[in-house]
């Protein structure tokens, strides 16, 4: 992709963020602090739209390209756009989920392969959606995180195997940046809404999907390892504590670190990141070695999460008791 170009969406990205400030302003979509909140300022919700626009752009230059998977992208991120300034119901809001998962599906005809792959890949998908939604909730983490995906993407994409296009992985890099420059810093200008953790998760889920099936190498679910980590030991710590793991909550580890011991949003959104960093810098450093050492990888890590939860939080608060 030409420089020129690559400005050309850059600052088409710019445009279109501003403009979207402006209408959620006059309509009010402004995300309000309450007591699970992790901020404390009135801030613009839904600044996260910008990235299914972004691959939209895109296919309209490129000829419609992955159609299904566009089609399915616009429609999940319509129904989180509306669930972010409406009231929706559920069922149809996980009708229209469900009917995008299955367009991405065709678009990576697993319709094709044994059934047990449409388990794995539906647990995946729906899980990675959960997941950056669930983790959504302080300054530069959903921004920092995705923009550190794509570019470890990129460079798999570039020098280790082809799965891709390299031009729509740098569109989406650069609604992330744009993103992040209001986002990813103390007083965030916007949040991404659900529209923008769920759009963001479902076009990442739709690359390393891809990248699975060229490679038929699981590893690289471990690009989202850290996201998943928390996610799944939060979920398992509050069913343990006999809570109710569909209400709202602030038990991730990340909010602890910035609501109880009032770290700042961006340093603990950065120790995130960094530590997402390490494992994908050892991750393509083993890639030609034996799956053992992927293994090796995630439960080292996952070891080293439970260890620095326990020792920060406490045995009571993460299995008996769970304070406001």
């Amino acid at each position: 992709m030409q420089n020129s170009v690559i400005l050309l969406y850059f600052v088409l990205f710019v445009i279109l963020e501003l403009v979207y400030f402006k209408i959620a302003d006059r309509f009010n979509i402004i995300d309000k602090p309450n007591h699970r909140s992790s901020h404390t300022s009135i801030t613009i919700r839904g600044g996260g739209i910008i990235f299914p626009i972004a691959v939209l752009a895109y296919s309209v230059f490129n000829g419609f390209q992955d159609l299904y998977f566009v089609v399915g992208l616009l429609a999940i991120s319509t129904i989180s756009f509306l669930d972010d300034i409406l009231t929706l119901n559920n069922k149809v809001r996980l009708s229209i989920h469900l009917s995008s998962v299955l367009l991405l599906f065709f678009q990576w005809d697993l319709f094709n392969l044994s059934w047990y792959w449409i388990v794995v890949a539906l647990i995946f998908v729906i899980a990675t959606i959960n997941a950056y939604n669930f983790m959504d909730g302080i300054n530069g983490i959903t921004g920092g995180y995705s923009l550190l995906t794509i570019a470890t993407l990129y460079y798999i994409n570039h020098y280790v195997v082809n799965f891709t296009s390299n031009e729509l992985l740098l569109v989406v890099g650069l609604a992330l940046l744009v993103f992040n420059f209001f986002n990813f810093r103390k007083k965030a200008k916007c949040f991404a809404g659900d529209v923008g953790s769920v759009s963001i998760a479902f076009i990442i889920v739709f690359f390393i999907g891809q990248l699975i099936l060229t490679t038929q190498n699981l590893s690289y679910i471990l690009l989202l390892l850290v996201y998943g980590t928390d996610t799944a030991f939060t979920v398992l710590f509050r069913r343990i504590r006999g809570e109710n793991i569909f209400e709202a909550h602030r038990s991730h580890f990340y909010q602890y670190l910035s609501n109880q011991l009032k770290f700042p949003h961006i340093f603990v959104s950065s120790i995130y990141i960094v530590a997402q960093l390490l494992i994908n810098v050892a991750l393509v450093s083993i890639l030609d070695s034996a799956v053992m050492y992927s293994i090796y990888l995630f439960f080292a890590f996952i070891s080293l999460y439970v260890i620095l939860r326990f020792r920060f939080e406490g045995k009571q608060r993460l299995l008996v008791t769970y304070n406001q």
